[in-house]
């Protein structure tokens, strides 16, 4: 029995076949099977500019960013050196002087 990739939305490992399409089970989500034979996909993020982030990149943020759980704010203009790129809603992994480990949305950086 032949392994299926796990579902691109909610990486989920209990993928199975239904005529030409693989099924999520547990989100619903639908693709076509050939797309499995496919290369991985390639992460491309962009900045509010339109410009592509890569790994290691530093960006610098646009806008005040309340920081979830403290009264405290990230302020316009904060650079955030070597970022890690993932996979997700907020997908720019970094560490910010005063601040620590974050998570953030790409729309609210650009590239310096």
């Amino acid at each position: 029995m032949s392994e299926l990739a796990p579902c691109p939305v909610c990486k989920s490992p209990y993928t199975y076949e239904l005529e030409s399409m693989l099924v999520c089970p547990e989100c619903g989500h639908e693709w076509p099977a050939a797309e499995e034979q496919g290369a991985e996909d390639i992460l491309v993020v962009k900045d509010s500019n339109g410009n592509i982030l890569q790994d290691g990149d530093t960006v610098v943020t646009i806008k005040n960013l309340p920081v979830k759980g403290t009264s405290q704010t990230i302020k316009a203009g904060t650079k955030v050196k070597n970022i890690r790129l993932v996979n997700s809603d907020h997908n720019i992994d970094c560490k910010i002087d005063g601040f620590g480990a974050m998570a953030l949305k790409s729309v609210f950086v650009k590239k310096a």
